[in-house]
């Protein structure tokens, strides 16, 4: 939840060392792949809990924008992220606190950040999740090194000296970080700039969310050696700062440039100061938008998705809670069309293993990819980003070189796909994944397209038309969200 004020930095706008890292195109790895993944996973996986918003009316407690919400004690005591229980937990008389108290009395929350270092971190075994993320087309891949407790999940240098043991003896970064790159993927790492361990919860309104990033000089230094830490050991190709502000007074223009030094390709979020990364004050690789396809105009953004209803895995979340695969689908591909990138969020359990409602999600979004990737991978929005069939389906519409790809968001009832283009002479169609030229003609609505045989049911099917210089819309798109 970004907030806080900024603070005086240098302006890139005047200052010719700065650079704007936030116009589109940059590095392949974030703007040709399209997806990745952020794993949030901690002690707060073992308890595993938070109340569930069920309700389809409008909810005055998490309808409001961050700020209200943040402003609101009753968000922070039914709030639904499992991640936030240890913060949770300390509010007297929050659904944690009642659930805590029935189920594990009055154990303190290190006893499950001890468990999950003594016993979890040595048995977890990290090859399972770098095939999965493998399998459902990830491009790279976002580990969560820090989480608002504060524990490591690295065997740092630069310990908390506020508490003892709260830091992991295995490199859990590093082992993860070798499995994804040996697949081919990229990988980055998630640092929460609020630190629990230091600050102490709870957080009960916008006051001590303010606050509940620790403003004294030695956890400055500690945020920025750690980074530098993470930078050293992983190289990693993305920094993942979480709400929106930093230790007051640190150089973050300095962080940035020998960050860049480092890692040439490497890109910082909007995260580190969401006022001055928004205006232009401090470079920004990327803006982060949450639950959303419709990004920033005029700059490189990121869609984070979680699969169901909070970050972390929450036991009390059935499989009803989680996004279904088809409209999965559709998120990225009307965030591609946008110009966006999608990560998913997965919140793995407290053994260490990617729960099936997730798992299952994350396949068949790999399974669609493996058949269309080529309409997604490596492209870029057209003049158009959106339309509709003659049968009132949605389409999406995205630009490869001098392929134009049209997504049909569902399945065409016939064999007949009208689409609300026009094409001109010498203007092929193929249908992705089949070989072979489709026949089309003209039609009131745009042009007809002839498939093979009416599609099976899927999430979505492409067809590929070209050169897209003969290719225009018939008209103005219809308004989002229509049909």
């Amino acid at each position: 939840m970004p907030r806080g004020p900024p603070e005086a930095k240098r302006d890139r706008r005047t200052d010719p060392s700065m650079t704007d890292d936030s116009a589109p195109g940059g590095p392949a790895w974030f703007d040709d792949s399209k997806l990745g993944v952020i794993i949030h996973w901690g002690a707060a996986s073992i308890p595993a809990y938070a109340p569930v918003r069920r309700a389809h009316v409008p909810d005055p407690v998490a309808d409001g924008d961050v700020f209200e919400r943040a402003s609101n004690p009753g968000w922070w005591r039914t709030d639904g992220d499992a991640m936030m229980y240890q913060n949770a937990l300390a509010l007297p008389g929050s659904a944690v606190a009642r659930h805590h108290a029935l189920h594990y009395g009055d154990l303190p929350y290190s006893a499950f950040v001890e468990r999950f270092r003594d016993e979890t971190l040595p048995a977890w075994d990290p090859r399972p999740w770098a095939e999965l993320f493998e399998r459902a087309g990830a491009g790279y891949v976002v580990f969560c090194a820090k989480g608002e407790d504060g524990f490591l999940l690295w065997p740092s240098e630069h310990p908390n000296p506020r508490v003892d043991g709260w830091q992991s003896e295995r490199d859990a970064v590093g082992d993860l970080a070798a499995e994804v790159r040996a697949r081919g993927m990229e990988f980055g790492v998630y640092y929460s700039a609020w630190d629990f361990a230091t600050s102490h919860p709870p957080v009960r309104d916008l006051e001590s969310a303010l606050a509940a990033v620790p403003r004294d000089e030695e956890y400055r230094e500690r945020f920025v050696s750690h980074w530098k830490e993470l930078v050293r050991r992983y190289r990693p190709v993305t920094l993942w700062n979480d709400y929106g502000v930093s230790p007051p007074g640190t150089d973050l223009p300095a962080l940035f440039d020998w960050y860049r030094s480092q890692v040439p390709e490497g890109l910082v979020n909007d995260r580190f100061d969401l006022p001055a990364q928004t205006s232009g004050e401090l470079p920004c690789g990327y803006a982060t938008p949450e639950g959303t396809t419709v990004g920033p105009e005029g700059r490189r953004w990121q869609a984070v998705w979680p699969l169901s209803t909070g970050y972390c895995f929450n036991r009390e979340e059935t499989d009803a809670d989680h996004i279904s695969p088809e409209a999965l689908v559709h998120a990225l591909v009307d965030i591609v069309a946008r110009g966006g990138t999608m990560l998913v969020n997965v919140g793995p359990t407290g053994a260490g293993a990617v729960p099936w409602s997730q798992s299952q999600r994350l396949l068949a979004l790999g399974a669609w990819l493996g058949e269309h990737g080529e309409a997604i991978r490596g492209t870029r929005p057209w003049s158009t980003v959106h339309g509709m069939t003659d049968e009132g389906v949605q389409t999406r519409y995205t630009r490869k070189g001098d392929d134009l790809y049209a997504i049909v968001l569902g399945t065409p009832r016939t064999r007949t796909l009208g689409l609300d283009l026009r094409l001109h002479g010498g203007a092929r169609v193929e249908q992705v994944g089949r070989p072979g030229p489709l026949p089309w003609s003209d039609s009131p609505h745009g042009v007809a397209v002839e498939l093979p045989e009416a599609p099976a049911p899927q999430p979505a099917m492409a067809v590929r038309i070209g050169p897209a210089g003969a290719v225009e819309p018939t008209g103005p798109p219809p308004a989002d969200g229509a049909g």
